[in-house]
């Protein structure tokens, strides 16, 4: 039964609000509706959150800055319906609606990031949070413009390491933190500036953490109840440093009608794996990247947009001083869309996406042998307007090969689907989507074949898998304006053939240590729930009238709640590592160039688990934040702190593997300040 809502985590930080300032810096910093963002992924037109048939959401500005963390997962951790892996403070990649690893796709400025974070979950996602401008969260199937691998939904992160238009004067910022939970210090900075039809950009970041204090033990009770050890760790959590840094320099030649232009970025990441004490992980990734428009070709096309993206990766597992397995990925994302004007009623686009990808594993650990990864696919979006009705519609094929030096397996998949956005009064809109996807399953699922370390599991492949099958129900009902804002989704999702890691009740002898086996298997599963995000406006700046005390502050009340149930049709069986009911409360506070946000966030108990998993204690979690701009010339500088998990709780996520060993992090404060100009 669904506990009753309780208030959740409390975090600081806010946007600045200083209506003492200009007419110009007034209108900047009064906040816009979130549902009013374009959102690239979403749709190849020029769509916001509100006109799409998916729920989505952008994090950019303030709100971005406020979530920041050292990985991807941990910083989109608690946007209603996704939460995260949560592999320790070095690796954590986003899960949407109970769905992650190859079900959900990670892409850097439309295209792939070309990395291994979905083979295994102590692999980091190669995108440092600090040189992010924006991201894109679209939830539900996006499989029409992303790819069968996309069934759960879509993560575009946006920089603007290849610049679109022309600087009228450099810009730039400057980012600088500390935290005393972990002894965090980070440093970023980029700048932008153009020189006649060229714009440049350049970037940087750092960051360096210290193993993170903890409320108490490690290990969870249970686990240290069924497993008693002599020496526990207490205090802090072993092996959870994090070193990171990297940069980028990109340019582009703009004219009146398009652009072109390219960027070249590195990252180097070193980190401990919490898994085990004396592990460490050393990545490295160069990325190129080309991206470019053509803006009215012809009278019938509105643009042809092309990306490319190349990235050589590679990661070092080290066991101490001793180099112990190598995993390697080597490939290239390419994609075009050609958006067409209107032909009668319809306005939309099609394209051509193709992808290749090496990937080897060399070392005692290798679970997976080299592959090859091939795939190329056509896609087709279109929209038809009958206002106050807007339909939404396509198709996608996807041609996929995996090879091996023993085997090869190629397959077909085909995903459709159509939805609805009704809108019956201004500011009010309803969406319906219903959509079929095939999934194809990925050369883990196929071919692994030894022992997993990071999972502490022996896994075995199925290289006769099919591909997994979908249908999917999304409503959603927004409002965008007055008094009371946000957005309401439930979803269904009915899999065939879902493809799961289960126990096959034999164990793996690894020199007289015993590992339990896995094998990847199909089954029929069904994944229902919903979100819900509501702004309660208590107090609003008004330009004209009222009492000149309550013209300058802003009150928001925000809720958000997400439940997910997820189990194996037929048997009720349930799915394992999935998120339980989760809420959060937070008052958001502005006045002038002060800003306040108190909020508290709380998950409930997990108690629905697979057979090797046990049970997860729920938690509640406050955190304040505080913060001040101060304007000087061109330059806007934002003041912070931020103090999380006020109460020291323990908290543990069903969602990660090292729920019974890894907690989160207790109560620390974090400093900093950003400027930008």
């Amino acid at each position: 039964m669904m506990r009753p809502f309780l208030p959740t985590s409390l975090i600081l930080a806010s946007t600045p609000f200083c209506l003492a300032q200009s007419p110009e810096l007034r209108e900047a910093i009064t906040p816009s509706t979130p549902l009013d963002e374009l959102v690239v992924a979403g749709s190849p037109l020029a769509r916001t959150a509100f006109q799409l048939v998916q729920p989505a959401t952008v994090l950019t500005g303030p709100e971005l800055q406020r979530e920041i963390q050292p990985t991807l997962g941990e910083t989109l951790d608690w946007q209603p319906g996704i939460s995260s892996t949560s592999f320790g403070p070095g690796a954590s990649r986003p899960i949407i609606r109970g769905l992650g690893d190859d079900r959900l796709r990670v892409l850097q400025n439309g295209t792939s990031v070309i990395d291994v974070s979905n083979v295994s979950p102590d692999h980091a996602v190669a995108v440092d949070p600090l040189s992010v401008r924006s991201v894109e969260i679209v939830r539900g199937p996006a499989t029409l413009l992303y790819g069968p691998n996309a069934v759960g939904g879509v993560v575009n992160i946006i920089d603007n390491r290849i610049p679109e238009e022309r600087y009228a004067r450099p810009t730039g910022a400057l980012d600088a933190r500390y935290g005393t939970a972990d002894d965090l210090k980070s440093l970023a900075g980029a700048v932008n500036f153009s020189a006649g039809p060229l714009a440049f950009h350049l970037d940087a970041f750092a960051r360096e953490t210290h193993d993170i204090e903890i409320p108490g033990y490690a290990r969870s009770r249970r686990l240290r109840e069924n497993d008693p050890q002599a020496d526990e760790a207490r205090g802090h959590l072993p092996n959870s440093f994090t070193e990171s840094s990297g940069g980028a320099a990109g340019t582009s030649y703009i004219w009146d009608s398009g652009f072109i232009g390219f960027s070249y970025s590195g990252m180097d990441s070193l980190y401990g794996t919490v898994a085990e004490e004396d592990v460490t992980i050393d990545l490295k990734q160069r990325r190129w990247d080309v991206r470019g428009a053509f803006r009215d070709p012809a009278s019938w096309i509105r643009e042809i947009n092309y990306k490319f993206g190349q990235s050589d990766y590679n990661h070092t597992e080290f066991e101490g001083d001793e180099v112990g397995t190598r995993f390697a990925i080597d490939g290239f994302n390419a994609r075009t869309e050609l958006q067409h004007n209107k032909f009668g009623a319809f306005e939309g686009a099609f394209g051509l996406e193709v992808q290749r990808a090496d990937f080897s594993a060399l070392g005692d650990e290798a679970f997976l042998p080299p592959v090859e990864n091939r795939s190329a696919s056509l896609f087709l979006f279109e929209e038809i307007d009958f206002d106050p009705y807007t339909f939404q519609f396509g198709a996608r094929y996807d041609r996929q090969e995996n090879e091996t030096d023993f085997a090869k397996r190629g397959f077909d998949a085909f995903s459709t689907s159509g939805g609805i956005v009704y809108t019956p009064a201004e500011n009010y809109a309803i969406s319906l989507s219903l959509g079929y996807s095939e999934r194809p399953p990925t050369y883990v699922e196929l071919f692994a074949d030894g022992l997993h370390v990071a999972t502490g599991t022996f896994e075995i492949g199925d290289p006769g898998l099919d591909t997994e099958d979908s249908i999917s129900i999304d409503l959603s009902l927004r409002k965008r304006a007055g008094r009371v804002t946000g957005t309401a989704s439930a979803f269904y999702y009915r899999f065939s053939n879902f493809i799961s890691l289960s126990p096959t009740g034999g164990t793996f002898d690894d020199e007289g240590e015993l590992f339990p086996e896995f094998a990847f298997r199909g089954t029929g599963a069904d994944f229902y729930g919903g979100e819900i995000e509501t702004v309660f406006h208590l107090l609003e700046p008004m330009e004209n009238g009222g009492e000149e005390d309550l013209r300058r502050q802003r009150l928001d009340l925000i809720l958000r709640a997400d439940y997910v149930r997820a189990e194996e049709r037929g048997s009720g069986d349930p799915i394992p590592r999935i998120p339980p009911f989760r809420a959060s409360l937070a008052l958001d506070y502005h006045r002038d160039c002060f800003g306040a946000r108190l909020e508290g966030q709380w998950a409930a108990n997990q108690g629905r688990n697979a057979v090797f998993e046990l049970p997860t204690d729920g938690y509640f979690l406050l955190s304040l934040g505080l913060t001040y701009q101060l304007t000087l010339g061109e330059v806007d500088t934002t003041f912070f702190a931020k103090g999380v998990n006020l109460t020291d709780e323990e908290a543990r996520q069903s969602t990660s593997f090292l729920k019974d060993v890894a907690p989160l992090a207790g109560r620390g404060l974090v400093l900093g300040m950003r400027s930008e100009f």
